[in-house]
């Protein structure tokens, strides 16, 4: 479990961290988002021991990290795959690791295979690709068979495969019971993986909640409607407690709308009561990406305006 409470982080007169309290449970895989800037980077240096916070803690498992006996075997992190000497080749990189925690040499040769890097292991870190790099970088993490997993965009460069191979692995360690905390940008990748959310803008909390509650608490959920009587129905809607507005972008002549507080069935079953024709009833359900953006569009430090010129 990680536990972090009153976590705060300056530099200088910049608040990148501001007051952070959220709780990171065994057993799901949490995806830790926000914009550019908001501070999740930061937030996982903190957790990990990298950077001191100004005021508040971070506990894995009960402990500040630099407490852990053996911190690789609690704590597997990704934070910066290239730091790594590009001299040494994957099989050296990962055996110095291991020695520092005496760590057997075979659990280097296991993790080598489980990222897919067998035949790589004799190279130097160099010559790596970026998606190389990143397999190594979760070799790394893996080593001591950590209770918790930390990746920061873990499938920065991988293929179709490698990004597969990613969400089953991390899907396979919470299924195990252990903790899994995935900061990534890639929003369908994410709705794909993450059971449990945490979003941050501009170093503060706001979203600490289930995926399913995550989107459906967007204005952009409801039901499209099209039909050439929308003057008798939207009544019918209002007194269900439902709203109904004109599908935003949608030019028909036909009465399409947006039906918000009164699901698909219920229409269906108004419409037919009163004998009000449907072309359409399909549910929308809003994208992780469209939840996160209406959610996060007050937070965005980096803005590009329609010049095309960063605000």
């Amino acid at each position: 479990m990680i536990e972090v409470t009153g976590l705060s982080k300056r530099y200088g007169d910049k608040r990148a961290v501001d007051n952070l309290t959220f709780t990171v449970r065994p057993g799901l895989v949490t995806g830790f988002l926000g914009p550019n800037g908001a501070g999740k980077s930061t937030t996982l240096r903190m957790i990990v021991g990298l950077d001191r916070p100004t005021s508040g803690s971070a506990r894995v498992c009960g402990r500040p990290y630099h407490e852990l006996p053996t911190p690789l075997h609690t704590v597997g992190a990704l934070l910066e795959a290239k730091a790594v000497h590009d001299g040494r080749t994957a099989r050296e990189h990962l055996r110095g690791l291991a020695a520092s925690h005496h760590i057997p040499r075979q659990r280097v040769d296991e993790v080598l295979a489980m990222v897919g890097l067998t035949a790589a292991a004799r190279k130097r870190v160099g010559g790596f690709s970026l998606g190389m790099g990143q397999r190594l970088g979760i070799a790394a993490a893996l080593l001591g068979d950590p209770e918790i997993l930390i990746l920061d965009e873990p499938v920065n460069g991988l293929d179709p495969e490698g990004i597969q191979w990613v969400r089953e692995f991390m899907r396979g360690m919470a299924d195990d019971g252990r903790t899994v905390l995935v900061s990534s940008h890639l929003m369908s990748e994410m709705q794909d993986t993450a059971d449990h959310l945490i979003v941050i803008g501009r170093g503060r909390l706001a979203a600490d909640s289930s995926m399913a509650d995550f989107l459906a608490r967007s204005s952009h959920n409801g039901t499209v409607v099209r039909t050439p009587h929308a003057p008798q129905l939207v009544p019918l809607l209002q007194r269900e407690g439902g709203t109904a507005e004109s599908l935003p972008g949608d030019a028909s002549p036909d009465g399409a709308l947006l039906v918000r507080g009164v699901d698909a069935r219920r229409i269906g079953e108004l419409a037919g009561q009163h004998g009000l024709w449907l072309y359409e009833l399909a549910p929308q359900r809003v994208s992780l990406q469209e939840a996160f953006m209406e959610l996060t569009a007050d937070a965005v430090e980096y803005r590009v305006t329609h010049s095309g010129k960063a605000a």
